[in-house]
């Protein structure tokens, strides 16, 4: 409770500051594992906007949905991340981490065990874009769920996405 009363607090703040500008990006990235089970690779849409301050400190929302293929008769799997994050900007990229919030439904494999696993996790996200040639670069983004629960397919309970791919980003000033 006392976390979320402090991101919050913190987003108005930062909201409430002059913003040297806004930045909006989004761009699709493939990778993707599961921790605990057998790795699964993805297509991940993403969309994030960010405020930048006239320090280099930023804010940002952002959004990844990685769509897992269908493997057998488990199907295809989806799991979306929305993180609200805090972070650092040059002329040419930035960094940002923040807490996050998962909504998931994929199949799973452990090792004796497949099945769907659905549901909301809290977790954490890290994001770093570099840009090259001005609106074209290159985002990595490394996002740890605790999926929590006891679960045969999932049985550490944590689930780990790592995802790389071009990206694009729109900027006002």
């Amino acid at each position: 409770m006392r976390s979320g009363v402090l991101l919050v607090s913190a987003g108005l703040l930062t909201a409430a500051t002059p913003a040297e500008a806004y930045e909006l990006s989004g761009g699709v990235g493939l990778g993707g594992l599961l921790v605990g089970t057998l790795p699964r690779f993805g297509v991940s849409p993403h969309v994030a906007m960010s405020w930048r301050g006239e320090s280099g400190f930023s804010f940002g929302v952002d959004d990844l949905c990685s769509v897992l293929p269908g493997t057998g008769r488990l199907g295809v799997g989806v799991y979306n991340q929305t993180s609200a994050a805090f972070g650092y900007t040059w002329k040419d990229g930035d960094a940002r981490m923040g807490p996050s919030i998962s909504l998931y439904s994929m199949p799973a494999c452990g090792e004796t065990l497949c099945g769907r696993v659905a549901g909301l996790a809290p977790g954490g996200h890290a994001l770093v874009n570099v840009y090259f040639g001005g609106a074209i670069g290159v985002s990595l983004s490394a996002n740890v769920d605790w999926v929590g629960g006891r679960s045969a397919v999932l049985p550490g309970g944590w689930a780990a996405m790592l995802v790389a791919g071009p990206v694009f980003r729109w900027r006002s000033k």
